[in-house]
């Protein structure tokens, strides 16, 4: 039987050795190449295509579930994770048979994960194991920027128009009834504030009261009021409270 072909990945030179060094015995696998960081790694993968990896997490330009992220389509090695973290899904790994090696591990850890990751290699019906990798693959996926309203419709005495948010300077609401203040005039739409804000980009709108949200770009100054209560002035002349029950917003003020 041909030997399995295997890639070391790892930031430090030491621990390649290492590996290499306890793989010298293992006629089953040849080392066909080493890898020094995440971008390396990759372009290793997809060139000699190994059956198994040993995959630090923490590298430089990528880390390891960015490596496999970006392979996973073309080539899904067996992986044995080598790190010095020992994470939940690390955990995870172990318990489904997906190994990994906490650094400094010694020989007899390190046989065990070998002989588990030949194992597999033997056995190439694994869908439990890819799935489980699959799933910890998107879980580390970044999710999609969010997005939020650049503007609202207005639909007012027959008519319908859109106010752009960036115009309104702040928002108040009376029952399901919110008004929309610009410079030019108010506009009225009938929608819960609470859901509205939902769907406002936090770093611009801010809620400050029951009522009241306010746009950050239009505030001039704010300044203490009593009872842990401030009083917030905008830039063309109108002044709201901002009270003690949302002062935990603060942080949006100190940019």
């Amino acid at each position: 039987m041909n030997p399995y072909h295997t890639l070391i990945i790892d930031d430090e030179l030491a621990a390649r050795e290492v590996i290499r060094t306890l793989l010298a015995d293992t006629p089953m696998l040849r080392v066909v190449d080493e890898a020094a960081n995440g971008l390396e790694a990759v372009q290793k993968i997809l060139l000699h295509r190994p059956h198994l990896i040993f995959l630090d997490i923490q590298m430089p330009r990528l880390d390891g579930f960015s490596v496999l992220r970006k392979v996973w389509p073309d080539h899904q090695p067996t992986v044995v994770f080598t790190t010095a973290y020992d994470q939940y899904a690390l955990q995870a790994f172990e318990v489904n048979a997906i190994d990994y090696l906490l650094k400094p591990f010694d020989e007899i850890r390190f046989g065990q994960a070998l002989g588990r990751a030949i194992e597999r290699l033997n056995n190439q019906n694994q869908p439990k194991i890819e799935a489980l990798l699959a799933q910890l693959l998107s879980a580390h996926t970044p999710a999609p920027p969010r997005e939020y309203l650049s503007r609202v419709l207005v639909k007012e005495q027959g008519r319908m128009y859109f106010v752009n948010l960036n115009d309104v300077q702040y928002l108040d609401a009376d029952g399901n009834y919110i008004t929309l203040h610009t410079a030019t005039g108010k506009h009225i739409v009938y929608d819960s504030l609470t859901k509205l804000e939902t769907r406002l980009d936090p770093n611009q709108f801010v809620r400050m009261h029951r009522s009241h949200i306010v746009n950050l770009a239009y505030v001039q100054e704010v300044e203490t009021h009593f009872n842990g209560d401030y009083i917030v002035h905008l830039k063309l002349g109108q002044t709201l409270k901002w009270t003690r029950n949302y002062r935990d917003k603060i942080q949006a003020f100190l940019g």
